[in-house]
């Protein structure tokens, strides 16, 4: 199962960007996380194979989760991404970010494709700032994870997975 971690404007910047507000991980170091929490899951459903266990649907039973991991400012090139995804991955784990509150072209990219799309943040964006309380994404995402910093992308994935899999 091939998973794309899609990430906005200025993720690049964590690490040093309001770091009381995001953390002081960079967005390497998150990847990498993420990257060795999908490797775990993919070992933890080889051993449900070995065990067993019904098969899940998906890419075939107890699939590797693979996860492939992209990130730009611009939202153009997120949107070619968008569309583009639904050739080479199952499903989108996606923190538009700033673009979560007003990016009607990345709303519309997400409600043209055939793959799950979960969306995902740091924070919670709903006890933020007003004008950040409101996500033009949410209603076109097939779910949404937040305001758990690394593991809202944890989480993002385990759900991703059961959708897929069809739990």
């Amino acid at each position: 199962m091939k998973l794309l971690v899609l990430n906005g404007p200025n993720l690049n910047l964590l690490g040093t960007r309001e770091p009381k507000i995001y953390g002081t991980m960079t967005l390497d170091a998150l990847q990498r996380e993420v990257a060795e929490y999908a490797l775990e899951l993919s070992e933890r459903r080889a051993a449900r194979a070995d065990e067993g266990a019904e098969p899940d649907k998906g890419d075939g039973p107890f699939c590797q989760v693979e996860l492939f991991f992209y990130q730009s400012n611009h939202e153009g090139i997120l949107v070619d991404t968008i569309q583009n995804a639904q050739r080479n991955y199952q499903g989108i784990i996606y923190n538009p970010a700033a673009h979560t509150h007003y990016s009607i072209a990345l709303r519309d990219a997400i409600a043209a494709i055939s793959i799950p799309v979960i969306e995902v943040h740091l924070t919670d964006i709903t006890a933020r700032e007003p004008f950040r309380a409101t996500s033009v994404m949410a209603d076109v995402c097939a779910g949404r994870c937040l305001g758990k910093g690394v593991e809202s992308y944890k989480e993002a994935v385990d759900l991703l997975v059961g959708i897929i899999d069809g739990r």
